[in-house]
This record gives C-alpha cells, structure tokens and sequence, in this order.
C-alpha cells in the first residue's frame, strides 16, 4: 500500500459522518436545546403508542454512516421512556447508520446498583446489557448515582458532572464563603459535596442518617459546623424530597440560617413539590435532565440548562475533538 492510500484509508475510519439528533418523547425541550446550540434541526422521527401500549418508532430521513445521536432521559415513565430508546437504537443500527450515541443524562435504575439481600436483581446492569445489546456504540450520561455504573458497560461511557453548572449559581456563596458551607444529606454523598465546596471555596458538612425503609431517613447527627450559616444541600437527585427535606428541616431547627438543595436531576416523585414547600427551604437549584410538567414548576425551583454541556461534548464527539476537559464542566 503507498503513502497515499495509507492516508486515505485513516482518514477514511476517522470520519464520524454528518451528526444528526433524534429524541424521544422523555425530553423534547432538551434535545431542541441541544440542536439549537449546535445549529442544527432536530431529526425527524414518529415515537408513538399503539392502543395496546406497544411502541411504534418510525425514522423519517437517512441517517445510512451518519452519526446518529439520541436524546433519552428514562425518567417517569421509566418503562416506557428505556423502551422507547431500545427501539429507537434498534431502528437506525438496522437502517445502517455508523454510530448509534445514546444522550441519557438522567439513568433509570441506577439505584439498584448492587446486591444488598439475597435472590435481589441488579437491574443497573440488566439496563446496561439492554442498551449494549441493543446496538448502541456509546453513552453520554451525567450524575450517575453511582459511579461504577460506567463499568456496567462494554462499550464508551462519557460520564459528566453538573455540579460546577449548579456551583454557579451561588453567586453570594463565591463572594462570601465564610457565610456559607456545603452539606452532604449523607455519608455516600460526601464526595459530590466536597467537590461542590471547592467550586465556591467553602467548607462541608456531613450529615449521618440512617433509613428505616426505602424512602424514609432520619437524621442522627451533623459532622461539621453549620450555626449561623447558609447552608446548601448537594445531592444527585430528588426523588419524594423526603430526605433532603428532613435534613433541611434539621438544620434550620439547630441554628442554621438560609437553607438551598441543589441537585441533579429533579425526579420528583409522589409529593415531592408539597415537601419542597417547607419554610426551611429557601429555594431549588435543579437541571434540566428530566422535563418538569408544569405542575411542579414552582416558584422555588430554579432550573440550569445541561444543553451547552451536552451539545459541545457531542460535537467533540463527532470531531474527533477531546472531552476531558468538560468531565467537570471546564473548557
């Protein structure tokens, strides 16, 4: 083989071909986002329910050696969202495109990560065999709830962090972090709230608790000095609100002054937004990985865009470009 057929032929496997994005019905306003920072329209594609509750999914352009990106948080419904991005990763691997990219910022099932009683499924990795077997070549996700989910899969897992996005708000708390401190809800958190603290040059505190029962916490004990400061709640997401809420309640019992979570991913399941509406909270700081209907867009939450994040992670992507400068939200 000469010189120039040589490059020819490396050039030729670096090309990624034209991008395009699809999504399903999980977040449309996301991945509208995501395409209007890349300049680009959204791909046509029908995702609909037959009468019987089975998925209907029709891709409606080429998309043959394109490289294809779908957009597909499995929030609630969690069934019906992962079976839709099943069906739509099975439609464009049979319809020939080069790689098919899966953009699920928000992973369902990430909690049942690991065995913690006998004959318990790990349904964390079932949804990651699911995904894999499925067709998919990649996955971008943030805030997994557990970190070792990335090694669940055989294929490349881009895991990015929204916590400096969040960090950002808290303009005050960069101003003046002797008035405020970081604190985890629990032991597991302590990491994530670490990291936030050195966004805002701040100090933490870690609350123990223990839980009786699934979905219910109690407050034991708060490690660090919280008296008298602003206190900003990190977790990664917010499900019933029944945790973070309780903590938020403790501290303000015990001294605290003004009390903000900041999160993820906004599940906010069962009564979550009528807990959220606690005195003790003073506001809401949540991204927009899972869609909010509009009944839980309250006053008190304030949403930040994961859209540029994504959109320049995938566009690096299709370039060939480095992406380990964003894993923590830089450049």
């Amino acid at each position: 083989m000469t010189s120039t057929e040589n490059s020819s032929s490396q050039n030729f496997c670096l090309n990624r071909g034209e991008m395009v994005v699809f999504s399903g019905n999980s977040n449309l306003a996301l991945a509208e986002k995501i395409c209007e920072s890349l300049k680009m329209p959204l791909g046509k594609a029908e995702v609909k329910t037959f009468k019987d509750g089975e998925i209907s999914v029709t891709i409606n352009e080429a998309v043959r050696g394109k490289d294809v990106y779908i957009v597909q948080p499995t929030s609630s419904p969690t069934n019906q969202n992962l079976m839709e991005v099943l069906i739509m990763i099975d439609a464009c691997k049979r319809a020939s495109a080069g790689f098919v990219n899966v953009v699920m910022p928000y992973y369902g099932y990430a909690r049942q990560d690991r065995k913690t009683r006998g004959r318990e499924p790990i349904t964390a990795k079932l949804v990651a065999n699911l995904i894999t077997v499925a067709g998919a070549d990649r996955i971008i996700t943030m805030d997994l709830h557990a970190g070792q989910i990335q090694g669940y899969f055989d294929i490349p897992v881009d895991h990015f962090s929204a916590i400096k996005l969040l960090s950002e708000y808290f303009t005050d708390a960069k101003e003046n972090p002797s008035d405020y401190v970081v604190v985890s809800p629990d032991l597991g958190g302590v990491t994530r709230a670490r990291n936030f603290a050195d966004y805002l040059k701040t100090q933490i505190a870690i609350i123990e608790k223990r839980r009786p029962r699934p979905n219910v916490s109690e407050v034991m004990n708060v490690i660090g000095d919280f008296k008298g400061k602003n206190c900003i709640l990190v977790d990664d997401m917010i499900d019933t609100a029944g945790t973070i809420t309780n903590a938020a309640n403790y501290l303000k019992e015990n001294g605290a002054n003004k009390i903000y979570i900041a999160a993820t991913h906004a599940v906010l399941s069962g009564n979550a937004i009528e807990k959220l509406q606690s005195p003790s909270v003073e506001g809401v700081v949540v991204t927009d990985t899972i869609a909010l209907g509009k009944e839980k867009r309250i006053d008190k939450i304030h949403v930040v865009s994961i859209a540029p994040l994504l959109s320049e992670a995938m566009r690096r992507i299709n370039q060939y470009e480095s992406i380990s400068g964003l894993f923590e939200g830089g450049k």
